[in-house]
């Protein structure tokens, strides 16, 4: 029995060590990562000939990966019997270099030994608060149809432009209610490109 708890933590807290270590050095993968991609693709720096029109639309492809869940009753973490991995796509509408609105849908796919489903689709749309250097934080609503409701705090950023897509990574927070589980709040990693 202990070397399995062992086993499972040390699981747990390696996962997590390797997914907190990619999002703190995001910052510095942002800066190298810019700078190569103007020296590769100099359409990829900023023109100051050429200014941005608002409100402008662009779409973006994505995964994300939920962590861990917590709630009263349990910490329920990914990749521990059963996987989930979601698929968020969805169209920003920028209105200025500050301030946008973002659309979201999301389905889900659960996989365990036994089987794999899409057991629910996420509706999240938010506004966006843009910042300089590709940081974004969007405060997100979210309706599933798995039957919770809730918010999503997300912390965005572009760490690689090009000439057609901006890679970036995210860091959120959901917290879901309703439909007669306890309340929970969880930790998820996103990946993915907005196309420009």
């Amino acid at each position: 029995m202990k070397p399995y708890l062992f086993s499972k933590h040390f699981t747990q807290t390696t996962l997590t060590v390797i997914i907190l270590s990619a999002i703190f050095s995001c910052k510095v993968l942002a800066q190298e990562a810019k700078t190569d991609s103007v020296r590769v693709n100099p359409s990829a720096a900023p023109s100051a000939s050429a200014p941005k029109t608002y409100p402008r639309t662009v779409g973006y492809l994505s995964f994300i990966v939920p962590v861990v869940t917590l709630d009263k009753k349990a910490t329920t973490w990914n990749f521990n019997g059963t996987t989930k991995i979601g698929f968020p796509v969805g169209v920003n509408v920028l209105y200025s270099d500050s301030f946008g609105f973002s659309y979201e849908f999301t389905p889900t796919i659960t996989a365990t030994k036994a089987s794999s489903k899409v057991n629910s689709l996420l509706f999240d749309p938010g506004t966006m608060f843009r910042f300089d250097h590709g940081f974004t934080i969007i405060t997100r609503l979210a309706f599933e149809t798995a039957g919770r409701y809730g918010f999503t705090p997300v912390f965005n950023q572009v760490y690689a432009r090009t000439k057609y897509v901006n890679y970036f990574i995210a860091g959120s927070l959901p917290a879901r209610f309703g439909n007669g589980a306890p309340a929970s709040i969880g930790f998820n990693v996103q990946f993915g490109f907005i196309f420009n």
